[in-house]
């Protein structure tokens, strides 16, 4: 077994470039080329076909068989990549789809494109038949009465199909209402509010028809891969030299990752050390409407664009400005996307390191000094290891040094945060892991044949054996529940927060041409599944992650976000535990002790009790999914969602907000970190829970003795 990085392949890198690009306004998407040509499979296609799908079915970890079952998952997930708010196809044409259900995986085992193609043409007759319908009603003088009492649910999931075009013509006709009620609120006069939508659906016009086949074939290689789990997926040729060329690129830009999504370009990953990260602006699944140079740039509207197209528009010369509208993850139904300034730069490794604080929480009368290490990813140098550098980048490293120096000033207790923390380096995991316990198994990997290998710390030493702390929430994934899960196990701390995402899979990069390298053809690329994480009491990170030992208030509902809200993720199993030596710092009645004390102060602590009440006002009110399309109630529901984030911005609740204090002064961003600090209460009461441990743990009657597993 080799060593991993436990990361996910991001669909583009924002700002991974090769040299400075000139700054571009007014920049739109490339000239469509013709829609009335049907697009077809090419021949390299049936090979890359064939290929792909020999692999899967031979090598995937999940041994799945191609068959009718499979075939229906295939089916229904192309649909849903074509046409994924019921916007465009109607009923008559799923009805006639219906005769092929059952045949996709006879499709993929006998080279067969023919059917996935045409039902890709369909749409893009459909798509042609509303874009007609879209511009004639904005060439009417007064398409919209904003005066007329109606309403709009956003949420198309439940939708049904329409059963005529004039049916799909209502739909479509409330929400370009809802968008231009959107744009008039924002300040845009009625002229301007429809020339705006005006370009953007010649946008997405344009978009559409720079469709190429490539395009289809890898939405309908992914129907088949993302039916399997969702970290498995094909890369079409240019998809995969893309990546490969920006994974090697210097890393500039406003650090973040994006993708398509609903029409929309959503942020997949805030890469740490850039802008994005330093400034905890933005977050993952915000949605980028549109984008402004300088200072004083005008802001082009990106809505219905390809991410190649707004990367070029947002990526850019460091110590330049980009101005970005954004609509949060969490933002409730109808708000107003918010504005942020971003100074592009070159991504600094250094920001993407450790870092310790020392705070002083008050409980029970006393002052205690707890030591806070923030980790935002597992990071290792291999190479500079490899050549055995003194001083290599190295997450374990790095945190062995910040203890020493927190102990040296008198540390009660230490918190390793690792709120939103993706993962990295498997290796730094269990080294990482290695710093707080004795020796022994840190996690086991269990291939698709069946084997299990067990990653252990072999070292005796122990930098830090006092009172522990783990922070961990919903976007804490795969290095960061191995080591979460591994303090846990140990009984060697606390873990404090959410579930975390449980992402417990290996995958690994497949380029197709290696497998026949006299292809003339490039095939394009498999990222693969091929095994699974397991804790080492057995019981796999994936799909549960690690439920902390003391839950704090959250923003989101079960399965929200994680493993969990992607239908086709791995199951959750288990294997036989390890051998393991249990610490004495944590157990049961200790447990039971700190979480009475924790549930006496949400019913007395009045910052707690605000916002337990604001979380659940909130999530009440995402609940809702249906707009007012009325201007007045409109506003005054915009109002009503202004005032719950205001609430959560008054709290400091990062996971909900991601709003800096200083949002309203555009060149705040640029002030040292130092100047003005956010109060974070659930790092706060984190500290509380671990001062709480240091004295409970002093009581003789809770002590426990170490014990094997």
């Amino acid at each position: 077994m080799k060593k991993y990085l436990i990361t996910l392949i991001p669909v583009v890198l924002l700002g991974w470039q090769r040299g400075p690009v000139q700054e571009r306004v007014g920049v739109t998407a490339p000239t469509a080329s013709s829609m009335d040509e049907d697009i077809k499979p090419i021949p390299a296609q049936y090979k890359a076909e064939e290929l792909t799908t020999r692999i899967l079915s031979s090598y995937h970890y999940r041994k799945t068989k191609l068959n009718d079952s499979l075939s229906v998952a295939i089916f229904d997930k192309y649909i849903d990549a074509i046409d994924h708010g019921k916007l465009y196809y109607l009923a008559s044409d799923l009805a006639d789809f219906e005769q092929y259900k059952n045949s996709f995986d006879d499709y993929l085992q006998k080279r067969e494109l023919d059917v996935p193609f045409q039902m890709y043409n369909v749409f893009r007759k459909r798509y042609q038949e509303r874009s007609t319908y879209i511009q004639t009603l904005l060439k009417e003088p007064k398409p919209f009465d904003f005066n007329q009492d109606e309403s709009m649910n956003t949420d198309r999931e439940k939708a049904a199909w329409a059963k005529n075009s004039d049916e799909l013509n209502d739909t479509w006709r409330k929400y370009l209402k809802s968008e231009a009620l959107d744009l008039k609120l924002s300040g845009k006069a009625d002229t301007a509010v429809i020339s705006t939508l005006r370009d953007r659906y010649k946008s997405r016009d344009r978009a559409l028809g720079r469709i190429r086949t490539e395009q289809v074939f890898q939405m309908f290689m992914n129907a088949y891969s993302e039916s399997l789990d969702p970290h498995t997926s094909y890369m079409a040729p240019t998809s995969a030299d893309r990546f490969k060329q920006e994974m090697s690129q210097s890393l500039e830009g406003i650090g973040a990752l994006l993708r398509e999504e609903d029409n929309y370009i959503k942020i997949v990953e805030v890469i740490p050390g850039g802008p994005a990260f330093k400034g905890k602006q933005l977050k993952k699944e915000d949605k980028i409407v549109s984008v402004a140079q300088g200072d004083e740039g005008k802001f082009v509207d990106i809505v219905g664009w390809f991410v190649d197209d707004a990367v070029k528009l947002i990526k850019g010369p460091k110590s330049t400005v980009v101005r970005l509208q954004i609509i949060s993850a969490d933002a409730l139904p109808g708000a107003a996307p918010k504005e942020y300034r971003l100074v592009r730069e070159k991504i600094k490794l250094e920001e993407q390191r450790a870092k310790s604080e020392i705070v002083s929480i008050n409980n029970g009368n006393k002052d205690y000094k707890i030591g806070v290490i923030d980790i935002p990813l597992f990071y290792r140098d291999f190479e500079g290891a490899q050549h055995r550098e003194k001083e290599f980048s190295s997450t374990t490293r790095d945190v062995q040094k910040l203890i020493t120096e927190l102990q040296t000033s008198n540390v009660d207790g230490i918190v390793i945060d690792l709120r939103n923390n993706g993962g990295g380096s498997l290796t730094e995991a269990v080294s990482l892991t290695g710093l707080f316990i004795n020796r022994g198994p840190v996690v086991q990997v269990k291939e698709s044949q069946g084997e299990i290998e067990v990653q252990s710390d072999n070292d005796p030493s122990i930098a830090y054996d006092g009172p522990l702390a783990v922070m961990v929430n919903r976007f804490s994934a795969s290095a960061s529940e191995i080591f979460a899960a591994a303090i846990q196990d140990y009984k060697r701390g606390l873990i404090v927060g959410e579930q975390t995402y449980g992402k417990g899979t290996v995958q690994t990069l497949i380029d197709l041409n290696q497998w026949v390298p006299k292809e003339p053809d490039q095939l394009g690329q498999v990222k693969l599944t091929v095994a699974k994480f397991y804790r080492i009491n057995g019981s796999s990170t994936q799909l549960k992650g690690v439920m902390p030992d003391l839950e704090l208030p959250t923003a989101f509902k079960v399965n929200e976000y994680g493993e969990g809200s992607q239908p086709s993720a791995l199951p959750w199993d288990q294997i036989p535990s390890s051998r393991y030596e249990v610490a004495s710092n944590i157990n049961p009645k200790i447990i039971e002790q700190l979480r009475d004390k924790y549930k006496h102060r949400l019913k007395t602590d009045e910052e707690l009790k605000t916002l337990v009440k604001t979380l659940d006002d909130f999530k009440e009110a995402r609940e809702n999914k249906i707009v007012s399309l009325q201007e007045s109630k409109r506003k005054a529901e915009r109002e009503e969602a202004e005032k719950k984030r205001a609430a959560m911005k008054q709290l400091g609740e990062d996971n909900v907000d991601g709003d800096d204090e200083e949002e309203t002064d555009p060149k705040a961003a640029e002030a040292p970190k130092d100047v003005k600090k956010k109060k974070d209460i659930y790092l706060t009461e984190t500290g509380r829970m671990l001062a709480d441990l240091i004295v409970i743990s002093k009581e003789p009657s809770l002590a426990g003795t170490k014990k094997k597993q």
